[in-house]
């Protein structure tokens, strides 16, 4: 990839996480608004949905900023482990708010005496907003990353599209309210959207702790850059095939076989070559080739 291809699919990552950013904060205040005025507690699962996404967003708008920073003296290996501290925070963040929501859904439910809702036609027109928004970003996101391929921006966008879950079951709730006056549905819809959210907060968490253990990468990059290596012209074989994951790059190490008796640039050429395959083939990838004499 060239300078200025870097450049424009910075640029694009960049549009969309600013996108992502605008997006949820006009959802917040809708939401907010929506909230005092229908006291519902599926809409404050949306909007503390919403109030997530909003950190994430920021937190993807600033890690796509600094990962795009290059190597430096303290930082050989790039920026990009901003992205998993920001998804650690986040996820603590995450399962806080669940459980906030979860508590107060539970004490509304089994209460003697609930608290009915208002206004829920306000409500269903807020949240009927925020679903045509989020799906404009979510397909504006999707053409991003057809582009670019960013892993962060994919991310973002698989997740404002399981929002539309929770929108959707505050739209119900607020409906069967207003019709039948059965205020308890808000509150299962409430449980329902707060263990949507601490099951999401446990992914986000535990892949963000992966990585910053060093995990090795997804099963089927490691077997793609096997088979590459392993069909690769002038490779003997490889071993110490190696790979740790930081944000949205994955490092790679790797030991090939050559003939002895090569000279040092067609030894060079081999290595190099099978290096940009592997990039072309995988572009999150960071790839480090040594090469070895090959056992007779």
């Amino acid at each position: 990839m060239t300078a200025a291809d870097q450049t424009r699919h910075t640029r694009l990552n960049l549009t969309a996480a600013a996108a992502s950013v605008t997006v949820a904060s006009v959802l917040v205040a809708l939401k907010l608004w929506a909230l005092g005025s229908t006291s519902s507690l599926a809409v404050a699962a949306s909007l503390a949905d919403s109030a997530m996404d909003l950190m994430i967003s920021l937190g993807g708008l600033l890690a796509i900023l600094y990962a795009a920073r290059p190597p430096d003296e303290d930082h050989a290996f790039g920026h990009t482990s901003v992205e998993d501290l920001a998804a650690l925070g986040q996820a603590v963040f995450i399962l806080v708010s669940a459980g906030a929501i979860a508590t107060a859904a539970l004490r509304r439910l089994f209460a003697e005496a609930p608290q009915p809702l208002a206004d829920e036609g306000r409500g269903i027109v807020v949240m009927a907003v925020s679903i045509v928004l989020t799906l404009g970003l979510v397909l504006w996101q999707r053409r991003v990353v057809r582009r670019t391929g960013s892993r962060v921006v994919a991310a973002d966008a698989l997740h404002y599209l399981g929002d539309l879950v929770p929108a959707l079951g505050a739209i119900a709730a607020l409906g069967v309210s207003a019709r039948f006056g059965i205020g308890h549905v808000d509150s299962v819809v409430a449980i329902a959207a707060a263990a949507m959210l601490a099951v999401g907060a446990l992914r986000i968490g535990k892949g963000a702790w992966d990585a910053l253990m060093d995990r090795a990468a997804d099963p089927e990059l490691v077997a793609g850059i096997a088979a590459l290596a392993r069909d690769w012209p002038g490779v003997r074989g490889f071993h110490d095939l190696k790979t740790r994951t930081a944000g949205s790059r994955v490092f790679v190490n790797l030991h090939i076989e050559l003939d002895g008796d090569l000279p040092l640039r067609e030894a060079h050429g081999i290595g190099a070559g099978l290096r940009r395959r592997i990039i072309e083939r995988f572009p999150q990838c960071d790839v480090i080739i040594h090469k070895d004499v090959a056992r007779d």
